[in-house]
């Protein structure tokens, strides 16, 4: 039998495999998502091309194409014109054939054109990578085999569907299905695991479409991005450039407290309202039904507890079956229905159209005047506490 120019044991030839594949996800994760997708960050030249012939030759992925389809996914996501979700093909369709879902768009010419601006245009792009996108895969192969002998194909393999599995399958899929949720933005997205290690931080699904063009993907001190880890060791090498992180609102210390709202705390919230959201119910919403389940017994206390996740969703997110079961629950209790509804109006001061920014301060001011006569504590000292909001800085050219 012959035997590849490596002579290691089989362990040391499935280490040298599961490296190649963890560099092909760095690759996707740090040029294609954050780089060239969402532009959070810019690579040096050369790092770029690193990454950008080693997806050619082990994947024949072409940038335009996989950038185009992924800001179509943002532009549209969980409608018909989602190219891969599980709301409209079904979770099952998209972990098995995901790659298939992502393969459809990307042949539609009219995608490539509409999302794919800004990718690279030059020679090495028209006459290789794109003419000749199966023979790196055919280089890649001989290659393998070359240095690990028969058992290469094996190991090309996995290398070939690790992409297509994980990427196309289990973030857009289970991505978008399972997990928890940091903040609702419109659309079913969610953190599969507080580690994103195995797929380079992208693990961290729910974080990234609350903030897109943020190149961190971690939002908690508990959250691990290893994406995120890689960018800040290229960039203490003056290989890359972090052009934008998420908005992180922070309250102003207890004798720096504001005696009124002002435009600056206003602008602070609007540019971070999904942390200002989430914050609305850690400390309000969830606390007020904590509350109500102590003091219910048996039946009554069962009930209250089926609602806890659908009571901080996203209201377009909620299944009639939830939604029936939530009014129900509110008519039943003054003091809950009267925290949700104001935690409807806030959303909706986000998403209305103002005249001009004191048109924005106006409203805001008017919710937290109504929300401290509620009479409701917590709800009362959150509306206080809006005063005091403030944004760290959203640009970080470290």
């Amino acid at each position: 039998m012959l035997d590849g120019i490596l002579q290691l044991p089989w362990w040391g030839d499935l280490l040298c495999v599961l490296l190649a594949t963890h560099l092909t996800i760095v690759s996707v994760t740090l040029y294609l998502h954050r780089c060239q997708a969402h532009h959070a960050i810019t690579l040096h030249p050369f790092i770029s091309h690193i990454f950008r012939f080693w997806l050619w030759f082990t994947t024949g992925q072409n940038t335009k194409e996989w950038v185009a389809v992924h800001r179509k996914h943002h532009a549209h996501t969980e409608s018909e014109n989602d190219p891969h979700s599980p709301y409209v093909h079904g979770i099952k369709k998209v972990l098995l054939e995901g790659a298939e879902l992502y393969r459809i768009s990307a042949l539609d010419p009219q995608v490539s054109e509409e999302y794919g601006h800004g990718t690279p245009d030059d020679w090495i792009e028209h006459n290789i990578y794109k003419s000749y996108s199966f023979t790196g895969m055919g280089i890649c192969l001989f290659v393998y085999l070359a240095l690990f002998g028969p058992i290469g194909l094996t190991y090309w393999a996995i290398q070939l569907v690790w992409i297509p599995f994980f990427a196309a399958g289990l973030v857009n899929g289970a991505g978008h299905y399972w997990g928890y949720r940091n903040f609702e933005p419109q659309d079913g997205s969610t953190n599969l695991t507080n580690i994103g290690i195995i797929i380079g931080g992208e693990e961290l699904h729910n974080n990234h479409h609350a903030y897109p063009s943020s190149a961190r993907f971690s939002v908690h001190w508990w959250e691990f991005d290893i994406g995120w880890m890689y960018i800040r060791l290229l960039s203490a090498l003056g290989l890359a450039q972090v052009k934008k992180v998420a908005p992180r609102p922070k309250q102003q210390q207890r004798q720096e407290e504001k005696e009124l709202l002002d435009l600056d705390s206003v602008r602070a919230m609007l540019t971070s309202k999904l942390h200002v959201m989430a914050d609305y119910a850690k400390q309000v919403t969830l606390p007020v039904l904590k509350a109500e389940i102590g003091q219910a017994n048996g039946i009554s206390r069962a009930t209250l507890k089926r609602v806890q996740k659908a009571i901080v969703r996203e209201r377009s997110l909620i299944t009639v079956p939830q939604m029936e079961h939530l009014n129900q629950i509110l008519h039943d209790n003054l003091q809950l229905k009267t925290v949700y509804e104001y935690q409807q109006r806030l959303t909706e001061v986000w998403t209305r159209r103002y005249k001009n920014n004191e048109g924005m301060l106006k409203a805001v001011a008017e919710w937290c005047q109504e929300a401290e006569a509620t009479g409701i504590r917590v709800l009362e000292e959150f509306a206080r506490s809006l005063r005091n909001y403030s944004l760290q800085p959203v640009y970080n050219h470290a």
